[in-house]
């Protein structure tokens, strides 16, 4: 899966749950609870986990349960927001070109996605 360029800066990442009743599958921020913070290897192991995500086909609603939320030393970098349902995976923020923001498909049951969830679960 692509990651902004500026995922190198990422000093920290807040994961959130997001908000079963958020009617918006494509809010400008995201909206639920903040479960935990990711720092050092931590963060970057996730990264390096979204990255590896293996392409797939997309489902048809995009009903995301889990965000992150990556900082850099200046604030808020970008915003990523997965479904599970649909396979796919929105990225978006002041640090995501344009032309890069949106929805990327990916394969649910990859290690990589199988791992990703388990750590997004552990949070809570």
């Amino acid at each position: 899966m692509l990651l902004p360029s500026a995922h190198e800066q990422t000093e920290l990442i807040e994961v959130v749950r997001i908000s079963p009743d958020a009617n918006d599958p494509l809010p400008k921020t995201l909206d639920g609870e903040d479960v935990a913070i990711w720092e050092g290897d931590e963060a970057r192991e996730v990264l390096s986990l979204i990255k590896e995500l293996p392409v797939s086909r997309p489902g048809q609603t995009f009903l995301p349960g889990w965000g992150l939320r990556a900082h850099g030393p200046r604030g808020m970098l970008f915003e990523f927001a997965f479904s599970y349902d649909c396979h796919a995976a929105r990225v978006w923020g002041p640090a995501v070109p344009h032309k890069q923001e949106g929805l990327y498909p990916f394969d649910p049951d990859s290690p990589q996605a199988v791992e990703l969830l388990r750590r997004f679960r552990a949070c809570t």
